[in-house]
């Protein structure tokens, strides 16, 4: 049997690809997101895959609502191995723009989001004196974003957070690790059309999967703390 592992975030890109490559390990896979009807597809869609997957609709940023789907997570599958936190949500706006509300709720789902599902995950991963967190972080966790000052405060909390848990939480066994996404992801919504001419302008989620699994199968003397994944545009 292969990793317990937990998905916040999922949506038609990222989410839904690490979920397709987690299920070809093996893995046992919870998908969270707000969206029921979607993780439904995306299960029926993975019913032939190796691995067993779980549809939990839950509000990340909901301390009760979290607890409940670890609670049913555990239940149908035991403790958990795995978490990625990709959960994300952010109006693009800039600081003359946006509001109170929307300045903190893209704080509250991407970093209390994180928190919340990092501190249901540590009772197994202690007791097991092992595990893998990974954050999904993007350009804007480096380098701040124009006319995005919401989705960058966020993204900067959340490289804060991989960063100083990487440090407390290593020496117990567990590999904590930060993804800066560099570049736009394509997904579903993505026409050919729209990429015509420039084939490079698009990360593949298919293959931002791939380097995520690796972060699972690493050894603890060789754990990766910051991995950039990057779009690569051809010159000439």
């Amino acid at each position: 049997m292969g990793e317990t592992v937990v998905i916040s975030g999922v949506g038609p890109g990222l989410g839904a690809a690490l979920a397709r490559r987690f299920a070809v390990e093996g893995c046992q896979i919870a998908l969270l997101a707000r969206s029921g009807d979607y993780l439904d597809a995306l299960v029926d869609e993975l019913d032939a895959a190796p691995g067993t997957v779980l549809a939990v609709p839950v509000d990340v940023t909901d301390p009760a609502a979290v607890a409940a789907a670890f609670a049913t997570v555990r239940e149908a599958f035991g403790p958990v191995s795995v978490l990625v936190n990709n959960a994300s949500d952010s109006a693009r706006k800039g600081v003359r723009d946006i509001s109170l509300a929307e300045f903190e709720h893209a704080w509250r789902v991407a970093a209390v989001g994180s928190l919340l599902c990092t501190k249901a995950v540590l009772p197994d991963m202690l007791d097991a004196e092992r595990g893998t967190i990974i954050f999904t972080g993007a350009t804007s966790s480096v380098r701040g974003r124009e006319g995005a000052v919401g989705f960058s405060a966020a993204k900067f909390a959340v490289r804060g957070m991989a960063e100083s848990m990487a440090r407390e939480l290593g020496p117990e066994g567990i590999h904590v690790a930060h993804v800066v996404i560099d570049g736009p992801i394509r997904d579903p919504t993505v026409t050919d059309a729209a990429v015509e001419g420039d084939p490079y302008q698009y990360l593949d989620p298919e293959s931002i999967a791939n380097s995520y699994w690796h972060l699972v199968e690493q050894e603890p003397d060789s754990w990766t703390l910051e991995l950039d994944v990057q779009a690569h545009v051809e010159t000439f």
